[in-house]
């Protein structure tokens, strides 16, 4: 699979950096999921060639309502990731950012929790003690993008394309003391979020709705990386974007968004789009 992998991580590469639509790979071959990662490691290998650096992960596609939504050909216990690299997260110093969307393709706006590991989990970690791993928790806004016509593709399609990921910021944030940490799955089950544009509600969700909590969204993906020989396993440092909390909306230059938090004591984000 080297060499098509590394044809379809250049055409990739190439639709990306031209701002281009292209026809989902899934159309013309008849690719796994473990194919698809096998792309998307030929595209973090030639970023990484050009300077950019992984610091984390995302989680994707994870609320049943999103996939039934998008017909992604994921069901509500698949959970997908990829790699986060420096050139598209940055932390919002400022309750209110401005960001560009120049050169985003089709984007649309997902409101997420982010973590940081500050130590490494052990291969057999379990809820606890990964949440033992995480050093702090921060609320997210994503502007996913998508490069295949009308937001039709699969699960390997995602995937392959940078798993959709286009920017992340990343709000102020909340230290958790080790106490804290093991309530945290419980609190963030409970937790919702809004996300509102101009004044408006536009979506709504629940922390339920990320595989039951966050947290245990992290574990799936912690799982799911042991199981993946070609996949470095989850470390200290790590930036984890852990899935929407509702359907990701259309966005487009000239709007305010805005977040906030409910049962849980996150900081809200706002931002104007240009």
């Amino acid at each position: 699979m080297s060499s098509l992998s590394n044809r379809y991580a250049h055409q990739l590469l190439d639709a990306r950096a031209m701002s281009r639509l292209v026809v989902p790979l899934s159309s013309d071959a008849c690719l796994s999921l473990e194919d698809a990662y096998d792309i998307a490691h030929s595209i973090s290998s030639a970023r990484i060639a050009q300077g950019e650096t992984i610091i984390g992960r995302r989680i994707g596609f994870i609320d049943c309502k999103l996939d039934s939504e998008h017909d992604m050909g994921v069901t509500s216990s698949t959970l997908i990731w990829a790699p986060l690299f420096d050139a598209t997260v940055r932390t919002v110093d400022r309750s209110h950012c401005i960001q560009s969307l120049t050169g985003a393709v089709q984007p649309r706006l997902e409101a997420s929790v982010v973590f940081r590991l500050g130590r490494t989990p052990a291969p057999d970690a379990g809820l606890d003690a990964l949440a033992d791993c995480i050093e702090w928790m921060a609320s997210g806004l994503e502007i996913v993008i998508c490069p295949y016509p009308d937001w039709k593709f699969t699960a390997v399609d995602a995937i392959a394309a940078f798993g959709l990921h286009g920017a992340l910021l990343i709000g102020e944030p909340r230290p958790l003391p080790l106490a804290s940490r093991r309530n945290l799955a419980l609190m963030l089950s409970h937790a919702s979020v809004s996300l509102s544009c101009g004044g408006w509600l536009r979506a709504a969700g629940y922390g339920s709705d990320v595989m039951g909590s966050p947290v245990h969204a992290l574990l799936h993906l912690h799982q799911q990386l042991q199981a993946q020989p070609r996949s470095a396993p989850l470390l200290a440092g790590e930036i984890i974007a852990t899935g929407a909390w509702a359907a990701a909306i259309p966005i487009e230059a000239g709007q305010t968004w805005s977040t906030a938090f409910s049962a849980v004591n996150l900081a809200g984000m706002s931002i104007t789009l240009v």
